[in-house]
């Protein structure tokens, strides 16, 4: 476990220096001291890790809840649902489309159309605060597509979880998926009238017993949503959104907020462990293609929400290059397809695609000019402030984390 944190800080500050994101580095941390390439191997099982990597997970989809806000929905109203259902038509569809192209299964193209579908918001958050874009006009409406993606991934869990489980019939998956979604409207249920009586559960002034109290209650119920085929970070997901409405949320996020970092890391470690260098070669094309054609899917999305909200064209690129990341999201469907043991090239497929774009997404963003340059569209409007070369870009490394805990994604 030391070596784990310890490789992983290393590799996060060397590349916090150039600018990139923690998320790819955590995952090559874990593939360069994992059992599957030479030199010195600190794990040879990434099972070691599997309970610490489960709460990792748990945390990383409690943290997203507390968040999140019902009110958010509301906030930014028919706009705010046009551009995030526009920008999951586009990446969603043509993640199926490219999952069946592939011919790899239907289960398969199921879970790549989550993959290419879902931003990590971790990122996105990330690239804002290090550009220092918050201000920006196009800042609201790219996060109120993330509050969309939420929303939707909540859902596309529950009902992916039976088909991944492996029902033997129809019947047998429409009980395994009413039970699922049965739990899951129970659990929004009491997030949406149950505040106040988890509230007062939950109010206490030692920090202390408060820690306890929302780590127990998190990964409680992330355990029972497993029994009820429901995965078990979306159980967590809904934790928080419970507990982000009470008057102990604000408390609660600065409290886990560390504890969602260190496990989060061992997550993306492990999951690197897993991964084989040896078969990357044998996905780079269908990486290759598939970051393609997320970058188009993405400009398109961002050619859509500009339109919703009368923006010119640096406003547009910087929606279409700020959402391109992916991340954890697109490792938590990895996670699952290799539970349900579903072919073995998609988790090296999802690494692949996950560091290459992880990578891209904050280089691409920070030189959004170049790509408004060459889009259609009025050059004035409600343009977005700044480009690559004076909105902060060089910005990263240390002071972009502390920055990233005080900015909520929420609209």
């Amino acid at each position: 476990m030391g070596g784990a944190f310890l490789a992983a800080a290393v590799l996060a500050r060397l590349g916090g220096r150039i600018g990139l994101p923690t998320i790819p580095l955590f995952i090559l941390a874990g593939i360069l001291l994992g059992p599957h390439t030479p030199g010195y191997t600190l794990l040879s099982n990434p099972h070691d890790l599997e309970m610490l990597s489960a709460l990792g997970l748990v945390l990383l989809l409690f943290y997203l809840g507390l968040e999140f806000h019902l009110d958010d929905l509301k906030t930014g109203g028919r706009k705010m649902a046009i551009a995030g259902g526009t920008y999951l038509v586009l990446n969603v569809g043509a993640g199926l489309g490219f999952g069946f192209a592939l011919g790899w299964g239907t289960s398969e193209a199921l879970v790549l159309a989550g993959v290419l579908g879902i931003s990590s918001s971790a990122i996105v958050t990330k690239i804002l605060v290090d550009l220092k874009r918050i201000g920006n006009p196009e800042t609201r409406p790219i996060l109120g597509i993330i509050v969309v993606e939420d929303v939707f991934l909540a859902l596309y869990l529950a009902a992916l979880q039976p088909i991944l489980s492996g029902a033997d019939s129809l019947s047998a998956m429409l009980v395994d998926g009413g039970k699922a979604f049965g739990f899951l409207l129970l659990l929004a249920l009491a997030a949406r009238f149950g505040t106040k009586i988890i509230g007062k559960l939950m109010n206490t002034k030692d920090d202390e017993l408060l820690v306890i109290s929302f780590l127990g209650a998190a990964v409680f119920v992330a355990g029972i949503s497993e029994m009820f085929g429901v995965a078990d970070a979306i159980g967590a997901f809904m934790v928080g959104l419970m507990l982000g409405s009470t008057a102990s949320g604000e408390r609660i996020l600065k409290l886990v907020h560390p504890l969602r970092d260190a496990f989060g890391a061992i997550f993306f470690f492990a999951f690197g462990l897993s991964i084989d260098p040896g078969d990357l070669p044998s996905v780079f094309w269908p990486v290759v293609a598939a970051v393609v054609l997320t970058l188009a899917m993405n400009v398109a999305a961002g050619l859509a929400a500009s339109r919703v909200y009368d923006f010119g064209t640096q406003a547009t690129a910087n929606i279409a290059t700020t959402l391109v990341a992916r991340g954890e999201f697109a490792l938590i469907l990895a996670t699952m397809a290799a539970a349900a043991g579903l072919d073995k090239r998609l988790s090296p497929f999802i690494a692949g695609y996950v560091l290459l774009l992880a990578v891209l997404a904050p280089l691409a963003a920070g030189r959004s000019h170049w790509l408004a340059r060459i889009l259609p569209g009025p050059r004035g409007g409600k343009d977005g402030g700044g480009d690559g070369d004076d909105d902060g870009s060089g910005g990263g490394g240390k002071d972009g984390d502390k920055d990233q805990q005080q900015v909520p994604v929420s609209v």
